[in-house]
């Protein structure tokens, strides 16, 4: 009779409990940061340790807010600026920073900061997943295919496809400003980003020329489903390019 009734009740529990992200789900980790930037080394070294992570999609997106100070950083640009303000503003922050990272879209603190960041990354294992398969065609396309999954689709939001072109690695000899005379390591450097597409709940399949996403290089790419109310990413696939 205990072990019935003990049956039972983790049959109930995986009717009444929360979605739970499935096995395989990847955990998108974005860093925040700048060449220009004298606190960022410490968590550029740690993105690179997350990027060899199996369960793990590290990007680093260089802001150009720290520029003026003495150094140009060569992969800075407006677009990961106004990605991180975005975040802020779904955040609820009075303010950017760097070395910032955001985990899932949900979670943000100091890059550097290895235990709390950890934990944001065990959080993230507990949102919903939306499996996404990624190869390339023949014709060189980007073919992206992403499964129905109604029940995480809300009308009242967007849901963006995003593609993020990235180098794995740039090692940069800085020659000015608050990282002078320093060897820069930077890992998996986001050079574009684009929105492919939208999901609503359904099977959806896209088909993105390669030419459109490689201009400015870069040796994989990481696809990914984003909420545009809170930021929160539902889905993502890595491709090595």
């Amino acid at each position: 009779m205990r072990s019935c009734l003990f049956s039972l009740v983790l049959f109930l529990a995986t009717l009444s409990g929360p979605a739970m992200a499935q096995d395989g789900a990847l955990t998108v980790v974005e860093l925040f940061t700048s060449q220009g930037c004298s606190s960022c080394p410490p968590a550029d070294t740690y993105l690179g340790e997350l990027a060899q992570r199996a369960d793990v999609i590290a990007l680093s997106f260089h802001v150009n807010y720290w520029d003026y100070i003495g150094w140009k950083d060569p992969y800075a640009s407006q677009q990961s600026t106004d990605r991180q303000k975005a975040y802020a503003r779904q955040m609820s922050l009075r303010y950017v920073y760097t070395p910032q990272m955001v985990v899932q879209g949900t979670y943000e603190g100091t890059g550097s900061d290895r235990g709390k960041i950890k934990r944001f990354i065990n959080s993230a294992k507990s949102i919903a997943h939306v499996p996404i398969d990624v190869t390339v065609g023949q014709d060189t396309s980007l073919d992206i295919s992403i499964m129905a999954k109604p029940y995480l689709y809300n009308s009242s939001d967007t849901f963006g496809v995003w593609v993020a072109v990235y180098d794995k690695e740039h090692a940069t000899e800085v020659k000015r400003g608050e990282n002078n005379g320093r060897l820069m390591k930077n890992y998996n450097v986001v050079r574009d980003l684009q929105r492919v597409g939208e999901w609503k709940g359904g099977t959806e399949d896209l088909r993105i020329p390669l030419a459109q996403l490689t201009s400015l290089g870069g040796d994989g790419c990481a696809v990914f489903i984003q909420s545009q109310s809170t930021g929160q990413i539902l889905g993502a696939a890595n491709y090595n390019l």
